[in-house]
């Protein structure tokens, strides 16, 4: 076996999100890399500085040094090389988190807060920081793919309104059952996402700032006329997060449990989509616009594949497996802390990367679709025996006896045509008046309140919006 290195790159990279899907995915990087927890990290401690100073745990700053500490949290403030230096510290100490605060004083060495250094990180654990850091990348990342998601909604609105009277046979068990319309079929699946996106929306979550152990132990016994836990929830309540105030070491992870669990609905939903929508591509009922240029098989050059909704089935499916996975791990932690949550939450941003990808192969499938009404007309007219029930109902409502099995009989596990239908009602013992209503049925008049449902649906997400 060769000992040779290969270079680092998307050829190269061992997860297909740093590699053939890097360019699906790059804009998470900002919110959710090692990078970008790193630099979380460091913006909760300089801000925990600031926050001292400001209760009189430490002498009050300068406005000039306040500058200096606030510039730090300006975009660019902490460069790309500060980071590099963290994960160089890091191989001295293998402690992440004490590299960065190391980084952090020798960023203030030589400064007029050098006096300060030793207040960095002062009566905190680790836990302090990261459980901060790690759900501001679920809060932060979680913005791109809102913007996937709520493009989902809009185009599948949009689909909806393009065919909200259009007839279609609806299956139940996999068998002809009764009309229905594509608007009132594919609006149901945006109003599911919109719904669950409301909820990941205004789902708030927890941190905590408590010390070792969830007691203040050290700031309290060292700072005894300080209101640690006003402090705790102010600082906390500055991110935008819910505080937490009892814990053990580590911040529970109940809230992010949920979080993920929402995601999760919204993955299901759309797996629930992509399955349905490759069944209709392979009833013919959508077609795909075929690319210039585009292979299909290596051996038959006729095809068109559901690739996109068949990748996006894929992906969610590996996103939802590790969703599935943490939700069992992050509720369980050994007496006030062990280390296997650790490990296990470097993984959010993996679960956004292959949910994003989801949604983005969702968005191209959308794009390249559209209905065939003449095969879905041809499918929906193939079998008149799904009026059945709109016969066997309007019996039941002029007291004809026992009209179910009546109707089974004749046509239960039968298909018959337009003609047969008629001749099936003209030969009845019917009353002219019921043959006469049962003469205007048809399959594409049968669809009940389907585009008022439709109106509703869209009506309910462009309210939600507002």
């Amino acid at each position: 076996m060769s000992n040779n290195k290969l270079p680092f790159s998307e050829l190269t990279a061992i997860s297909p999100l740093d590699g053939r899907y890097r360019s699906r995915v790059e804009e998470l990087a900002p919110f959710v890399s090692e990078y970008a927890l790193i630099k979380y990290r460091m913006e909760i401690e300089i801000k925990y500085l600031l926050a001292l100073s400001d209760a009189g745990v430490t002498r009050k700053f300068t406005e000039e040094e306040k500058n200096t500490l606030e510039s730090y949290l300006e975009t660019d403030g902490i460069t790309f090389e500060d980071i590099q230096k963290v994960k160089q510290t890091e191989n001295e100490t293998r402690h992440d988190v004490k590299a960065m605060e190391r980084t952090f004083r020798s960023m203030l060495s030589g400064t007029t807060l050098e006096d300060q250094i030793e207040m960095i990180h002062i009566g905190l654990t680790s836990e302090d920081i990261n459980n901060i850091a790690y759900r501001l990348t679920l809060v932060r990342g979680i913005t791109v793919l809102l913007e996937s998601l709520d493009q989902i909604i809009n185009d599948l609105v949009k689909l909806a309104k393009e065919n909200r009277d259009v007839p279609m046979l609806a299956r139940t068990h996999g068998q002809p059952a009764v009309p229905t319309t594509i608007g009132k079929e594919i609006v149901i699946v945006a109003v599911r996402i919109n719904r669950q996106v409301a909820k990941l929306k205004k789902q708030k979550l927890t941190g905590k700032l408590n010390g070792a152990v969830g007691n203040f132990n050290a700031l309290q016994y060292v700072y005894p006329d300080i209101d640690w836990i006003s402090f705790s929830e102010k600082f906390i309540a500055s991110f935008d997060l819910t505080p937490n105030l009892i814990t053990t070491q580590i911040n529970q992870y109940d809230d992010v449990v949920e979080f993920l669990q929402i995601i999760s609905r919204i993955n299901g939903i759309l797996l629930d989509f992509d399955q349905d929508i490759w069944r209709y591509i392979s009833d013919e009922w959508f077609m795909q616009i075929a690319k210039k240029g585009e292979v299909g098989s290596s051996t038959m050059p006729q095809k068109v594949n559901p690739i996109d909704f068949e990748n996006s089935e894929g992906n969610l499916v590996v996103a939802n497996g590790l969703i599935e996975s943490m939700s069992r791990k992050l509720l369980i932690s050994r007496l006030q802390r062990d280390l296997s949550d650790s490990t296990t939450i470097r993984n959010y941003g993996t679960v956004l990367g292959y949910s994003l990808i989801g949604y983005k192969s969702v968005l191209t499938g959308l794009s390249r679709i559209q209905p065939s009404k003449e095969k879905i007309q041809h499918s929906l007219n193939k079998d008149w025996s799904i009026l059945s029930e709109g016969l066997q109902t309007l019996l039941r409502k002029n007291n004809y006896p026992d009209p179910y099995s009546f109707i089974a009989s004749l046509l239960r596990g039968k298909h018959i045509d337009r003609e047969s239908w008629q001749s099936l009602i003209n030969d009845s013992e019917l009353s002219e008046s019921v043959k006469k209503q049962l003469s205007d049925l048809s399959p594409e008049r049968y669809i009940g309140l389907s585009p008022i449902l439709t109106d509703k649906a869209i009506k309910e997400i462009e309210d939600s919006s507002q």
